[in-house]
C-alpha cells in the first residue's frame, strides 16, 4: 500500500503584517478603486486559503463554483447579496458565502481577511 504525502504545515505568526503582492484578479470596482492585493498561503485541487486585502470602494461579487469563508482582521465595509440581506464587516466578522452566492460589497475602510475558498464542483 503506498502512502500519500501530506503537504507541509502553513503557518503564519502575524496576518496583519503578511507581505502581500497584488491581486492578478482585481475587483472591477463601480466607485472608488477598490485595488486588491493578497498572500497565498496554500492551495491545492479543492481549497486556497491566505490573507486578502482591499482598498475602499464599490463592486460586485459572485461566488460561482466555490464557497469562501472569511474572517475579518481589519476594516469596515457593508456586504449585501443580491437577495437584499446585509452583513457589516468588522474585525473580528466571520462570514461565510456559498456557492451561487452574489452580491456587492461596499468598502468604508480597508479590509483585510483570512480567506478559506474550497471548490464545489
Amino acid at each position: 500500500m503506498t502512502e500519500t504525502a501530506l503537504p507541509p504545515l502553513v503557518s503564519l505568526a502575524d496576518a496583519m503584517s503578511a507581505e502581500l503582492q497584488p491581486d492578478p484578479d482585481p475587483p472591477q470596482a463601480t466607485q472608488g478603486e477598490a485595488n486588491a492585493s493578497y498572500a497565498e498561503l496554500y492551495r491545492d485541487d479543492v481549497v486556497e486559503c491566505g490573507v486578502w486585502e482591499v482598498t475602499p470602494g464599490v463592486f460586485p461579487s459572485s461566488k460561482d463554483g466555490v464557497g469562501e469563508h472569511m474572517h475579518i482582521l481589519a476594516g469596515s465595509a457593508t456586504i449585501t447579496g443580491d437577495d437584499g440581506v446585509s452583513v457589516e464587516l468588522s474585525p473580528g466578522v466571520t462570514w461565510v458565502a456559498p456557492d451561487g452566492w452574489r452580491g456587492t460589497w461596499d468598502v468604508r475602510e480597508t479590509i483585510r481577511k483570512v480567506y478559506v475558498i474550497w471548490r464545489t464542483g
